[in-house]
């Protein structure tokens, strides 16, 4: 579905079932150069099990128009705007790499929406070298070629996928070649940038799930722990949970491994 949000058209995917506001109710929130693909099988299964599935293309991502929000804090402060277009009052939030820091921010800025978060692939800081930064800024192949190489774990790497026939790292590359240019280049520049992770971690006050790849490459697990325990110094109820030979690309890489975490994250919505 379409949304008009701060004036702009925005793709909703709800699992092809219709929002109502009586429901519990969750927000996928993609990361850098992806959009709402990334969520279909979480989101057309929660939507199937009395919960509104909120699959989001940021701006300038995906079906979405408007301009690319350029910042993780920009994107925090227009989920409210999404929301109120949707007619929902409050949300959970799931969020994969950069819309983890989106969704981390969010939850400290706009308490009263959001019952609760899940962090896939999340660390704070989540520092972008400079060659991915430079190639992606000059939207070349090259951009795409390193997240994918460092963004899939060794067994993906070798065609492990569960789904015969289907190679996991191509599809992640179809995914990133479709974004426009300039969209890797913003998402990645606003992860690097984002200096703001532990203040609001201070300031969380809702249930927390972080999601962890025992191999992530991209947000190493030592530095998804750091995060946990920053959260769990400031009085949030926190549970961290680890998906075995996965790399940062979870939802390809292990989908049943990480639906099955997902179910314990988003329990008692």
């Amino acid at each position: 579905m379409q949304l008009q949000v701060n004036g702009d058209s925005v793709y909703v995917n709800t699992g092809g079932v219709e929002l109502d506001a009586d429901k519990p109710s969750v927000v996928f929130i993609h990361g850098a150069a992806m959009d709402h693909s990334a969520w279909v099988l979480y989101a057309r299964y929660l939507a199937r099990h009395g919960c509104n599935a909120l699959s989001i293309d940021l701006p300038g991502h995906g079906r979405s128009g408007g301009a690319l929000l350029t910042s993780v804090e920009a994107m925090a402060d227009w989920l409210p705007a999404l929301l109120d277009a949707a007619g929902i009052a409050r949300a959970a939030l799931v969020g994969h790499s950069m819309g983890s820091l989106v969704a981390l921010e969010c939850a400290a800025r706009h308490a009263d929406r959001i019952s609760r978060i899940a962090l896939l692939g999340c660390a704070f800081p989540m520092p972008v070298a400079e060659p991915l930064l430079a190639a992606a800024r000059a939207n070349q192949q090259a951009a795409v070629d390193m997240v994918t190489l460092f963004g899939h774990g060794y067994a993906a790497q070798l065609g492990g996928n569960p789904v015969a026939g289907v190679n996991i790292q191509n599809l992640g590359m179809r995914l990133l070649e479709q974004a426009g240019d300039g969209v890797m280049y913003t998402g990645l520049s606003a992860c690097n940038a984002y200096a703001g992770g532990l203040d609001a971690a201070a300031k969380v006050r809702c249930p927390v799930a972080l999601i962890i790849g025992d191999s992530d490459q991209m947000t190493p697990p030592r530095a998804a722990r750091e995060l946990a325990a920053a959260l769990s110094a400031a009085g949030v109820e926190v549970h961290v949970e680890t998906l075995h030979d996965c790399g940062h690309m979870m939802m390809s890489e292990q989908p049943e491994m990480l639906h099955r975490a997902l179910l314990v994250a988003l329990r008692g919505l």
